[in-house]
């Protein structure tokens, strides 16, 4: 069976806040959602990411997974990956889902 943990909302923002980091290979500057009281993660995008524009500027719910192929296909429509994640074996995607963007995130 698949299963789903809640893991964070992604909150794009255009302004940096405390206790974001640069991703240099993303070009993005985020925080650890962990630190914050309703687990956002705030995202600010920089230009010439590797990110679609529909995903700089759409809020989305992030979901650690254990299969994260049956959700991609699943999905209404994939906007992003299945790609490696932060750390080797990890494996993420953002996709369309009942008319909410999602990121599915499969730790190794």
């Amino acid at each position: 069976m698949a299963i789903l943990e809640l893991w964070h909302i992604g909150v794009p923002v255009t302004e940096l806040r405390p206790g974001m980091t640069y991703a240099d290979g993303m070009k993005l500057w985020l925080n650890n959602p962990d630190e914050t009281d309703h687990k956002f993660e705030y995202l600010r995008f920089e230009a010439g990411g590797p990110f679609p524009e529909e995903m700089q500027f759409t809020i989305h719910v992030a979901y650690k997974v254990t299969e994260i192929d049956k959700h991609v296909a699943e999905a209404d429509r994939v906007v992003f990956g299945p790609v490696d994640g932060a750390a080797p074996g990890d494996r993420m995607a953002f996709v369309w889902k009942d008319g909410v963007l999602i990121e599915y995130y499969q730790p190794a």
